[in-house]
């Protein structure tokens, strides 16, 4: 799936026009022989678009720990950091943003679950009661220890330059299932994460492919979804407005062939107009039985985590659910107060949300991913001026290894790829990088991650831009 970037606004002789005009018009003859869309036609960018391979998954939610979970305290347990708990590790501390210490052993027990005997921290009992449906990573690695590099690169799969989010590149390969609603949808709940929509960018492809931010922490749909209906206009005086808006762009899109940003624009009208009724029922959770809200439980997260079901249900290609504004997951201090509070806000959630899933028969075509942009370190972050409160329980940020899992979509469950030493510092064996994740993930979509492309500025992009290869053992 190779597209090419479409002419500008401004070109006063298109494609189209210059294959007319050379050669006595031999060229336009022979593109009409290929191309039977007629100039000028709209076509809707967002409509449905077949991979290249039979896919397993054909929807995606991302569930994004922001900030930096500790994996040697979730699904990555260290019995060694017992054993040198308060002493210095037997090998030189690697190198991560800010100095540290002695080892710390986790202050959470583990316990095995399911038939496959996986090990998950009691933080995550709820989630553990999945474990045959899931596919723990425990060798994943990236480049730096900072945040900003970390979530552009697990969300755009570039660390500085801007690019595509991931949710971009999947609809803009797909399309859509639902033209009523956004392909893409990005929840965070309070406000925005660090790099704010940057994480969910739609950079050199359409605007139509960027994702649709929601400010989870709001009930009321006209605080949910800005301006989601006219307060000056009925909807059928709307509908005349975009009648005649839509005329006057497919008007100016006769004399620019091809151009697929034009065709966004106005995909993007007709996508606001449609959502002020489909958005209003998918966004509405008291229309669920009242077991099915119980099972989620109470707050914030159970109800995005819900909202991220319905969504998936009716047809969207993609939900990002961010844990909260900023960098939740960041415990560089009290992490064993924090990390427990954090867990316990939406343990139950995800867990009810893969059982909801399966139970559903959505499971087998719905990804599920869990992870943050990095991990944390097994040793202890030592108390800096200006970096933390000074306490000696925390960890720093750890890019060398760290867990992240995957459950439905075809992926492998009852599972456990690669490992990190035996501190839980470094990825040791079967190593994953995030490029090698967003491979594996366009591949159970039904995609060769070198093949989907779209060509900007001279050359063909990519998701994984020239990395990356498909980790076979996580898919089924």
């Amino acid at each position: 799936m190779n597209h090419h970037q479409p002419a500008a606004d401004d070109v006063i002789c298109t494609r189209r026009d210059f294959l007319r005009r050379v050669g006595m018009g031999f060229g336009a003859m022979g593109l009409s022989q290929v191309d039977t869309q007629a100039a000028g036609e709209y076509r809707n960018p967002l409509r449905l678009k077949s991979p290249h391979f039979p896919q397993k998954a054909k929807a995606v939610i991302h569930l994004f720990m922001n900030g930096g979970p500790s994996h040697v305290d979730t699904f990555d347990p260290k019995p060694m950091l017992d054993r040198y708990a308060g002493k210095a590790l037997p090998m030189e501390n690697l190198r991560t943003e800010r100095k540290t210490g002695a080892a710390f052993a986790s202050p959470f027990s583990f316990k095995r679950y399911g038939q496959s005997g996986t090990p998950v921290s009691e933080i995550f009992s709820n989630v553990a009661e999945s474990v045959d449906d899931i596919a723990v990573i425990r060798s994943m690695h990236a480049e730096v220890p900072n945040h900003e590099p970390s979530l552009m690169l697990m969300n755009c799969g570039e660390a500085r330059q801007i690019r595509p989010a991931m949710g971009s590149w999947i609809t803009y390969g797909l399309g859509s299932e639902n033209q009523n609603l956004p392909g893409f949808i990005s929840m965070c709940p309070g406000g925005y994460p660090i790099q704010e929509s940057q994480n969910w960018q739609s950079g050199f492809l359409p605007s139509v492919y960027q994702g649709t931010y929601i400010d989870t922490k709001h009930r009321r749909m006209d605080k949910l979804i800005e301006n989601i209906r006219s307060q000056a206009l009925p909807t059928s005086q709307q509908r005349r407005q975009l009648d005649l808006l839509r005329l006057l762009n497919e008007k100016h899109l006769e004399k620019r062939y091809d151009d697929e940003k034009l065709e966004a624009r106005i995909a993007s009208y007709e996508l606001a107009y449609r959502m002020q009724m489909d958005a209003t029922d998918a966004f509405d959770i008291e229309r669920e039985p009242k077991h099915i809200r119980e099972m989620y439980g109470e707050g914030t997260q159970a109800r995005q985590m819900l909202i991220a079901r319905r969504l998936i249900e009716r047809g969207v290609r993609m939900v990002q659910v961010w844990h909260g504004r900023g960098q939740p997951w960041d415990n560089h201090d009290d992490i064993e107060v924090r990390h427990r509070k954090l867990a316990s806000e939406c343990d139950q959630a995800i867990g009810a949300l893969l059982k909801d899933l399966k139970q559903r028969g959505m499971l087998d075509e719905t990804l599920v991913i869990w992870g943050g942009e990095f991990g944390r370190t097994p040793t202890v972050e030592l108390p800096k001026p200006g970096a933390n409160a000074g306490k000696i329980n925390g960890r720093d940020h750890n890019h060398w290894g760290f867990s992240m899992w995957m459950a439905g979509g075809g992926v492998k469950g009852g599972y456990v790829h690669g490992e990190t030493d035996e501190f839980g510092f470094k990825a040791a064996r079967d190593k994953v990088h995030v490029h090698d994740l967003h491979a594996t993930i366009l591949r159970l979509l039904g995609f060769d991650h070198e093949q989907l492309t779209f060509r900007h500025a001279g050359r063909d992009f990519r998701l994984t831009d020239v990395h990356g290869n498909v980790i076979d053992q996580l898919i089924a």
